[in-house]
């Protein structure tokens, strides 16, 4: 079994539920009391986040690159860096390592395309939602992606940086969750990513009338196929 590197901390509590699923689903494959191999380096999320409201995402590649630069020195074999948001600076996470970072949106796109949908909303952070980098990775498999409107893309990344990030999940903000996945059914939307690791938290399948793109369980099952492959 190779080794999973794993950058943490982008929250602690999403990567709570990385390392359980990494360590869940190895075991579902290999039996008995096996479990995944996995290093992790864990970063300080209110430096994440001040770095990312500065827009300053050289910053946040030197942090991120730096973190899975160790992970790959200490003998990892592939980096999974925990958070939809990251992934904007993926290609300078990629060029500071040799071993490969596996990209959370093109394996949303991949599950995506094996469900043969061809319009998905995406639910994130305002720069997930916002940014080309996520959903320029969904079009190269000829997906089409809507967001919510302004107030409500604001209301959302309110909620995952000021509540979900501190481990506060409100039943409100859920209802209203759901009324903007709702809002996006009407639209044309025929699944629904759920392109922040802590919104699986809230969101569930049995919550939403479509299919629904956990992206935390797409990202830990693609690093499982890698690692026992």
């Amino acid at each position: 079994m190779k080794t999973i590197g794993l950058v943490g901390g982008l929250t602690w509590l999403s990567t709570i539920d990385y390392y359980r699923l990494l360590n869940q689903m190895v075991n579902e494959k290999l039996g008995g009391v096996s479990s995944a191999k996995i290093l992790m380096c864990s970063v300080e999320f209110a430096e994440i986040k001040r770095l990312t409201e500065a827009d300053n995402w050289d910053g946040l590649a030197s942090i991120i690159s730096n973190a899975a630069q160790r992970l790959e020195t200490a003998g990892a074999d592939c980096i999974l860096v925990g958070a939809n948001t990251m992934h904007k600076i993926a290609d300078k996470i990629q060029a500071a390592i040799k071993i490969p970072l596996i990209h959370i949106a093109e394996e949303t796109a991949k599950t995506i395309t094996k469900q043969q949908l061809s319009k998905v909303a995406l639910l994130g952070t305002k720069y997930t939602m916002r940014l080309d980098f996520y959903k320029n990775k969904l079009s190269a498999k000829g997906i089409e992606t809507i967001i919510p409107n302004e107030a409500d893309v604001e209301y959302i990344n309110d909620a995952i940086y000021n509540e979900m990030g501190r481990g506060i999940f409100l039943p409100e903000r859920k209802k209203e969750f759901i009324r903007i996945i709702n809002d996006l059914i009407q639209q044309g939307a025929a699944g629904i990513v759920l392109g922040c690791t802590e919104i699986p938290i809230l969101i569930k399948q049995q919550d939403v009338t479509v299919p629904v793109f956990d992206t935390t369980k797409i990202h830990t099952a693609a690093a499982v196929e890698f690692v026992l492959g």
